[in-house]
């Protein structure tokens, strides 16, 4: 097959500090959850994408609705991954409703494209996620190893809970991989035998499947 271009996946400007949301986002609860942390522009047009986080980066958000009513949010995620210009981030939510749904989505964004995925619970828990995201992309200058750690200390509870979900990782194991990698890009980036440091080799290697494409 080949690799076109797909249309709506171009270039979107991102002026540091804000973020671009697609216009149907306009009043929800995730939506007030980024705004008043960071500036948060409403476009039409956007479709696939959800949340525009710099020019290269952007989450696509599958809600509890979207994994009931089938398999159509796979076209989206395809739609991304085919682009050669974007990283795809996908946030999935993850309840009580929609979790016998879950394993397949995983199965098919992380391992059969190769994308990022993270559970959340509700929407508030995915503006948490969002804002901690772009927080990591605005603070990239700094340096500091004890600031990375203070970071680490201070973040909030939604995520050592989504670090929690992702198999062979517990309460101990996410602590301790938020003092090494206290954001959720760092560890999605880490290698094996960084993380093997920190939780051992088995849970190293779910982890690690778990973000990146099995090869």
């Amino acid at each position: 097959m080949e690799r076109n271009p797909p249309a709506g996946t171009g270039p979107v400007h991102v002026p540091l500090g804000h973020v671009v949301a697609n216009e149907k986002w306009r009043g929800s609860q995730l939506a007030q959850g980024i705004q008043g942390k960071f500036k948060l522009v409403f476009e039409d047009g956007l479709a696939p994408v959800d949340f525009y986080l710099s020019v290269r980066s952007c989450i696509l958000y599958v809600t509890e609705a979207d994994l009931v009513a089938g398999n159509s949010y796979r076209k989206r995620l395809v739609r991304v991954r085919n682009s050669s210009n974007l990283q795809g981030i996908v946030l999935v939510e993850k309840t009580p409703t929609s979790e016998q749904y879950f394993p397949a989505i995983q199965k098919f964004t992380v391992l059969d494209l190769g994308m990022a995925l993270l559970p959340v619970a509700s929407q508030m828990e995915a503006s948490c996620v969002i804002v901690q995201l772009v927080q990591e992309q605005t603070k990239e200058p700094s340096k500091n190893p004890f600031l990375r750690k203070q970071q680490a200390r201070l973040s909030e509870p939604f995520l050592l809970r989504t670090v929690q979900q992702i198999p062979g990782v517990g309460k101990v194991k996410a602590s301790l991989l938020l003092q090494k990698f206290p954001s959720l890009l760092q560890l999605s980036n880490a290698s094996i035998r960084d993380l093997e440091q920190v939780v051992g080799q088995a849970a190293a290697q779910q982890i690690h499947a778990f973000f990146t494409q099995s090869r």
